[in-house]
């Protein structure tokens, strides 16, 4: 049997909507970073965050919402928490690489070397 929504503890509305805005205000963040930064270097940073620890919010909502509603644990949740956490990172260190890899190609001065200088003592 399922709770109806409007029985919902008030704790548990707070907290889901508190977990909610949270996570779409770091989303929305990160969407705006996305767009004002001025370089791919600087912008592929600002995604990240809403990604992140914007997905973790919102999963931690659900969590508690469906718990709550469905009376029993729901944590499948966690394995999309789990799946964005690794992908993220390695799809950032991908790009990184790939865009710094063409600018170099292509001579670009604004990057740095494949090889820096070592500093002689």
């Amino acid at each position: 049997m399922t709770m109806p929504v409007a029985d919902l503890p008030l704790w548990v509305v707070i907290a889901v909507s508190t977990f909610l805005l949270l996570g779409s205000g770091l989303t929305l963040l990160g969407a705006i970073g996305l767009l004002r930064l001025p370089t791919f270097y600087q912008r592929i940073h600002a995604p990240t965050l809403g990604t992140s620890w914007g997905t973790g919010a919102i999963m931690l909502a659900s969590i508690l919402y469906f718990s709550i509603v469905g009376s029993r644990a729901v944590l499948h949740e966690i394995l999309i928490g789990v799946f964005v956490t690794l992908t993220t990172p390695v799809t950032l260190i991908l790009l990184a690489r790939a865009a710094l890899h063409r600018d170099r190609a292509e001579g670009n001065d604004t990057v740095p070397s494949a090889n820096p200088p070592q500093d002689q003592p």
